[in-house]
């Protein structure tokens, strides 16, 4: 029953790996049926059938007794429940945790928002553009000179939706082992302020402050994008301090005691990023990228999504697949034994909310169409 993105991608990696996921929706569907494009020939967006994607859809109106009473008998016999509304929401529904727990002891319920379910911010609308600002990541991204910037995809929906499928397993392992379900708080603000790594202890021990600064890290020169003499863009990383000394030897620097160390690097800086601009632009890209595979250094033409759909590695191990005429990412995880399988883009609105009425009447004595029929 969640909607959007965060919550749906949780849903999304489980199905990959053969969870029956069965997806709640209000009777206009989810927003993603309507986000971004859409295929040429109709349907529904291409964010839904991605992340929709091995599921099944049941409309039911939570608003209406009706509603409410489908998606109870479904609790009652599911093993995890996944919902995002805004902390409060489900128990003004009637569906309070602890009441569904009751029902199904076994139960795990994924509870996914901006900012958690404590705290003050708690009733705050939470969306992941905010989390991103919120979190630090807005400011560290940019030029020097520029303004803060927000990613241009939707990266703390799906960090919080890795980190919500992870939730769940760790959580289902325990209920394996006692019997045991239990209540799982994940938000997008945490999801992404995780992924700051060293930079809150930074601060708190040394007043550090990261200030924007383009493609560079600190702990990192050099590293970012620089421009080759046909208009073609490599990236280059020299993260590693032996990767760092086969880049200075091919730059022609590595007896210059400035960049003899990490630290000296990190001072003179701006110096060897100019000396690694010029070097770069005064060759084509392909020439560039053959001179550091020759010295075994990481460097990589920067892609468009074209490139990446044409890439011969990316089609060899089969990255991306075509699942019922859309193109999308296929598992990531490759298990030797247990192969994830995309079994179909995300579905028409409703088209499983008969079947699932039919099993329940099988199963918990629902009233069916089937047996409305048979009358």
């Amino acid at each position: 029953m969640a909607t959007v993105l965060a919550g749906p991608a949780a849903a999304k990696y489980l199905a990959d790996f053969g969870a029956d996921v069965i997806k709640i929706e209000a009777p206009a569907g989810d927003g993603t049926r309507r986000m971004g494009w859409m295929p040429p020939d109709g349907g529904d967006a291409y964010m839904w059938q991605i992340v929709g994607r091995g599921k099944r859809s049941v409309v039911a109106d939570l608003k209406t007794e009706d509603g409410l009473a489908l998606l109870l008998r479904l609790v009652d016999d599911a093993d995890v429940l996944i919902e995002n509304f805004r902390p409060g929401t489900l128990e003004r529904l009637g569906l309070d945790p602890l009441e569904l727990l009751k029902r199904n002891p076994r139960l795990v319920i994924l509870r996914v928002s901006g900012f958690g379910q404590t705290g003050p911010y708690r009733s705050r609308p939470g969306f992941a553009s905010i989390a991103e600002a919120m979190s630090g990541f807005a400011s560290l991204s940019g030029e020097p000179d520029g303004a803060p910037l927000l990613p241009p995809i939707a990266l703390t929906d799906e960090v919080a939706g890795i980190v919500g499928a992870f939730s769940i397993m760790v959580a289902l392992r325990h209920r394996d082992a006692t019997g045991e379900g239990q209540v799982v708080d994940v938000n997008l603000l945490e999801s992404i302020l995780q992924m700051m790594g060293p930079l809150p202890a930074a601060f708190a021990g040394l007043g550090y402050e990261q200030p924007r600064m383009g493609s560079g890290i600190p702990y990192s020169v050099p590293r970012g994008t620089y421009q080759c003499a046909d208009g073609e863009w490599i990236a280059i990383s020299a993260s590693a301090e032996s990767v760092a000394t086969r880049v200075l030897e091919l730059l022609g620097v590595s007896d210059d005691p400035r960049f003899a160390s990490f630290g000296g690097r990190s001072e003179h800086r701006v110096e060897l990023d100019a000396l690694m601009s010029a070097w770069v632009s005064q060759r084509n890209c392909d020439e560039a990228l053959a001179e550091f595979d020759a010295a075994h250094a990481a460097a990589a033409r920067v892609y468009s999504i074209g490139d990446v759909v044409a890439d011969p590695h990316v089609r060899e191990r089969g990255v991306l697949i075509e699942v019922d005429g859309v193109l999308m990412t296929g598992p990531v995880a490759r298990f030797d034994r247990t192969p994830g399988e995309v079994r179909g883009a995300g579905p028409a609105l409703g088209a499983d909310t008969q079947d699932v009425k039919d099993a329940l009447a099988e199963t918990l004595g629902w009233p069916s169409r089937r047996a409305a029929n048979n009358k």
